[in-house]
């Protein structure tokens, strides 16, 4: 793609995320019942995925798996210096900042948003979309906007439950595999985490989630070239936002934390 391609496509994508973002208020107001069934299917999925419970079950697989890494890796390195009391630390510091957020924000893109793709693409390449648009619905706060919203709403209480499992994943490792004490752990867990952190953890995610939501419909809204076309849309989308979460993370990472922390370990 030409530099002017990119140009024009990069425009494209703003506008489109301007334009759904502003119709967020009279969304509430006409698609409430969309909004609020499009909520049960973020939270506990439908098809295929609502076997394994949704984004609710993907996301503690994952928060329990990346959980217990921190807490087998942060007791390993910290016991090699004589400090391994200071894993709860660990679990307190990088589990709020970083790892649960960016759990979040790709067990979201892989299950929500890769489906918003799909359902947007079909109905795209079937024509509903320009079906709707004959009968006097705007499809952009009808399909877009609804999906930011349940999104950001659902987001909330699933990112609640993973940031815990990861918590939980990180102290059951550290208790029982490697045999520190609980009583230990839990001083130096509660010493360090700070409610400003977990604040700050879930602005992050709700970031990330406007973002791949956004992302995701865009590609769907889009979709060109039948069936095959909405393959390519949904591996674009999975693609354009994984590298948002990454990018993004970094730059409100650096703007929250980057001057200065919650977390003193003396003076």
């Amino acid at each position: 793609m030409s530099m002017l391609g990119w140009l024009d496509r990069s425009g494209d994508q703003l506008t489109f995320y301007v334009r759904a973002l502003i119709w967020i208020p009279r969304t509430l107001r006409r698609y409430l019942k969309e909004v609020q069934r499009l909520l049960a299917e973020v939270a506990f999925g439908s098809g295929g995925l609502g076997v394994v419970g949704g984004t609710i079950g993907v996301m503690i697989v994952m928060t329990l798996a990346t959980g217990t890494v921190v807490g087998l890796q942060g007791y390993a390195a910290l016991n090699q210096i004589g400090t391994a009391a200071f894993t709860g630390f660990i679990s307190a510091y990088f589990n709020t900042r970083e790892i649960a957020p960016l759990v979040a924000g790709l067990a979201l893109s892989a299950t929500v948003g890769a489906g918003f793709t799909a359902q947007l693409g079909a109905m795209r390449i079937n024509e509903e979309v320009d079906g709707l648009e004959s009968m006097g619905v705007r499809s952009m706060p009808y399909l877009v906007t609804t999906r930011i919203i349940a999104g950001v709403v659902a987001i909330i209480p699933l990112y609640a439950i993973g940031l815990l499992s990861s918590y939980v994943a990180s102290r059951y490792v550290t208790v029982l595999f490697n045999g520190q004490s609980a009583g230990t752990y839990d001083h130096y867990f509660n010493l360090f985490l700070s409610p400003a952190d977990v604040l700050l953890s879930v602005f992050k995610v709700l970031i990330f989630s406007v973002m791949v939501i956004l992302a995701h419909c865009y590609y769907g809204f889009h979709a060109t070239g039948g069936p095959a076309g909405v393959g390519v849309a949904v591996g674009r989308s999975v693609r354009n936002a994984i590298v948002l979460i990454s990018v993004t993370d970094f730059f409100l990472s650096l703007a929250i934390w980057g001057a200065t922390t919650t977390v003193k370990v003396a003076g």
